[in-house]
């Protein structure tokens, strides 16, 4: 039986890692997920013959229904713009759970287990399941700051105690390490005291809030994807407390994926890991109207960009979030299609960290049907702005400033962005003049190309649209 358990166990892992590739392309995202998905069920079904003899049925098919019934409506009946929440959110739980799994291993353990000793190969149950404990209540609670922060629960800007942020963060961890010490080594030399872990998962906490608490919203598509990273190493670490294998190779390729995408993005940025927990960028708070100075910002109307669309030979549409709050992609895409119809070739630019979690615009993209051919990353689109007839904003703001490349004093600077600034003209939609989530005004607003269409973005293109068909 044990043959056929290990063989379920390779087959479940060869599924994860193929599926996991289908996820670095949007057109074969949706196919790697559903590989993924049976490899996790197959995974399920060998780690239920393994426990057969031992297994309490009852609650076993309890925690399925409540699992299948708090998953499936949420995913169902989410909005796509509220898909960043619900990543934050499922994550999150994932985290919660390996932590009360590792805190029901623990009362299990009354010594250390592991391989032969003989071979120095030790590996002690308590200490795995210290881990996942700490890791796991750290992913959990940090998910839900993020969650709520997503969701408006929680100011966007960083809440943090000043220059005493990091020291108390710093405190925080070293209690949480010295609970762990002293729960070890008592293990280890007079057994297993169930009172001490509780503390353990409360101090790790209070590590998760008041880690991610001061990270502001101009960070946060980062730092989804780092606690995505952290329930990997989590449950990778309650998989060697469990002796499941399944469970091991998964959350280390969930954690090796998740670390290599969070510092893929923290490049995109150009900041370090390190200066992103530190927190304290990224307030979204609004610029007013009289910080612009002498500068002149220039509106404009749905037919004078009917017009432009209409005569320009290449159009590349800059989404952000914007687009996704107001739902307009499905309205940007009849517009690119029309457009397409008369000969304009329209293109997409995708920055890294657009939106609120990484991939954000290629998935509402998606869901309006756009040709992944259309979509283009930064690296491959910057230098198409020079030759452009007319970029279109919508949503966008940090990623198209080009105060990043320009002002050595902004914020942001060094921060690579889409060179929208280059393009014959620019036309940005917005409602209003407001900064976005690193709080700071947008240097593009005031360009001498640009053109400002405030209002709906959805309606605005609307309008767009009607123009069009009018010319």
């Amino acid at each position: 039986m044990d043959e056929l358990v290990y063989g379920l166990y390779i087959i479940a892992v060869a599924l994860f890692i193929y599926g996991l590739m289908g996820l670095t392309q949007p057109r074969t995202a949706v196919r790697g997920n559903k590989i993924a998905a049976a490899g996790m069920a197959l995974a399920v079904v060998a780690t239920l013959i393994e426990i057969r003899a031992t297994s309490n049925w009852t609650l076993i098919i309890a925690g399925l229904v409540v699992g299948v019934a708090l998953g499936i409506p949420p995913a169902l009946r989410t909005k796509m713009t509220a898909i960043p929440q619900l990543v934050a959110l499922f994550n999150g739980v994932g985290g919660g759970t390996v932590a009360l799994i590792a805190w029901a291993e623990f009362l299990e353990t009354d010594r250390f287990t592991g391989l032969d000793p003989a071979h120095g190969l030790v590996v002690p149950v308590v200490v795995a399941s210290l881990l996942a404990s700490i890791i796991g209540s750290i992913s959990f609670w940090g998910s839900v700051v993020a969650f709520s922060k997503l969701q408006g629960l929680l100011p966007g800007r960083p809440i943090s105690l000043g220059r005493l942020q990091q020291p108390v963060n710093i405190l925080v961890l070293l209690a949480a390490v010295a609970v762990a010490v002293v729960i070890g080594v008592g293990a280890a030399s007079t057994g297993v005291n169930p009172w001490w872990f509780p503390v353990i998962l409360v101090v790790s906490g209070v590590l998760g809030l008041m880690v991610v608490l001061p990270i502001g919203g101009a960070d946060m598509p980062v730092v989804i994807s780092l606690l995505n990273a952290l329930t990997g190493l989590s449950a990778a670490a309650a998989g060697l407390a469990l002796n499941n294998v399944a469970m091991m190779v998964a959350g280390m390729i969930v954690g090796a994926s998740g670390s290599i995408l969070t510092k893929l993005m923290a490049n995109a940025m150009n900041r370090s890991i390190p200066a992103i927990v530190a927190g304290g960028f990224g307030g979204g708070a609004a610029a007013s109207q009289e910080s612009t100075g002498d500068r002149t910002v220039r509106s404009t109307s749905a037919a004078d960009v009917a017009i432009q669309l209409a005569y320009a030979n290449q159009v590349i549409v800059v989404p952000g979030y914007g687009l996704a709050v107001a739902q307009a992609q499905l309205a940007v895409k009849d517009v690119a299609k029309l457009l397409e119809s008369r000969g304009v070739e329209v293109k997409y630019a995708i920055h890294p960290v657009a939106g609120r979690m990484p991939g954000h615009m290629n998935v509402l993209l998606a869901e309006a049907d756009v040709s992944y051919d259309a979509m283009k990353d930064m690296d491959d689109i910057n230098g198409e702005f020079a030759r452009t007839d007319v970029a279109m904003v919508i949503g966008a703001n940090d990623v198209t400033n080009p105060a990043a490349r320009t002002d050595p004093n902004s914020p942001i600077h060094g921060m690579p962005v889409l060179n929208v600034d280059e393009a014959k003209s620019v036309i940005v939609l917005k409602r209003s003049m407001s900064s976005g989530f690193a709080g700071i005004e947008n240097q593009l607003f005031y360009e001498p190309q640009t053109s400002m269409l405030f209002g709906d973005a959805k309606k605005s293109v609307s309008d767009v649209m009607e123009q069009l068909k009018a010319l």
